[in-house]
C-alpha cells in the first residue's frame, strides 16, 4: 500500500497553467495533483515543486528535504523543461554568439544520477516523470514575444530545432531511468497517443491544460494502480 509521496520538480508538478483570460500563470485548482487526491485521499503528499525549477536548484531543494524521504514511500521526480531552455533575450540580440542551455544536457544527466542515487540511499523510491510533449510553433511565438524573432530563428535554424531539442532531454531521462532500472511514469508518450496533443497544451505551448491535467493523472494511475 502507498501510504506517503513527496514531489520534486518544477512548475507541472506543481500544477501551473497560463490563464489566457487573465493573461498569467496561475494554480490549477484541477491540477493532476489535486485529481490522484481526491482518488486516494489516504495518501500524504507533500509538493515541494518550483515553478522554474531547474534540476540543480532541484537538487538543493532534495538536500534540504533529504532527513525527511525516509518518511516516504516514493519520491517523484520531473525535471528538464527548464534545463532545456535558454536565454531568448540574450539571442535575441546577439544571434550569432554561441549560447548554452540553463543545464547543460551532459551536467543534467551527472546531477539527475545523483539525484536518483541520494534519494535511495535516504529510503525512498526514486519515480521519475517524463517531459510531455510541447508545441514548437506556438512556444516559438511565446519566447519571441517583445523580441527579434528572426533573429532567433536565425540561430535556431528551423523552428523545429525547439521540440528536437526539448527532445533530447526527455531522452536522457529514458537514459537515466534505465540505467539506474527506476520506475518511470511516461506521460510523454500518454500525449503523443493522442490525436491532437497540441489541444492539451496552454497557450505557451509548453504547459498542460487542464486537459492535459487529467490525462496526466490518468497515466500515473495506471503506471502505479495503487494511487487510484
Amino acid at each position: 500500500m502507498i501510504d506517503s509521496v513527496c514531489i520534486f520538480g518544477d512548475s507541472i508538478m506543481k500544477g501551473v497553467v497560463f490563464d489566457s483570460l487573465r493573461g498569467r500563470y496561475a494554480y490549477l485548482k484541477n491540477s493532476f495533483l489535486e485529481i490522484l487526491k481526491r482518488h486516494n485521499s489516504s495518501v500524504r503528499v507533500d509538493n515541494f515543486s518550483k515553478f522554474g525549477c531547474t534540476i540543480t536548484v532541484g537538487k538543493k531543494i532534495i538536500e534540504k528535504h533529504a532527513d525527511r524521504l525516509s518518511g516516504y514511500r516514493y519520491t517523484a521526480l520531473e525535471f528538464g523543461g527548464n534545463d532545456c531552455d535558454f536565454d531568448w533575450k540574450a539571442i535575441s540580440e546577439r544571434p550569432d554568439d554561441v549560447h548554452l542551455p540553463k543545464t547543460p544536457l551532459e551536467e543534467f544527466e551527472t546531477l539527475y544520477s545523483r539525484i536518483i542515487d541520494d534519494v535511495t540511499r535516504a529510503g525512498s523510491r526514486p519515480v521519475l516523470f517524463t517531459l510531455p510533449p510541447l508545441c514548437a510553433e506556438r512556444y516559438f511565438a511565446w519566447i519571441s514575444r517583445g523580441l527579434n524573432a528572426e533573429n532567433i530563428l536565425r540561430w535556431l535554424g528551423d523552428v523545429g530545432h525547439i521540440y528536437r531539442w526539448h527532445e533530447m532531454y526527455n531522452n536522457a531521462v529514458l537514459k537515466i531511468t534505465a540505467a539506474k532500472n527506476t520506475l518511470l511514469i511516461d506521460i510523454r508518450e500518454a500525449f503523443l497517443k493522442t490525436r491532437d496533443y497540441v489541444k492539451l497544451l496552454c497557450a505557451d505551448g509548453i504547459h498542460p491544460n487542464e486537459a492535459g491535467h487529467a490525462l496526466i493523472s490518468d497515466a500515473v494511475m495506471k503506471a502505479i494502480p495503487a494511487l487510484a
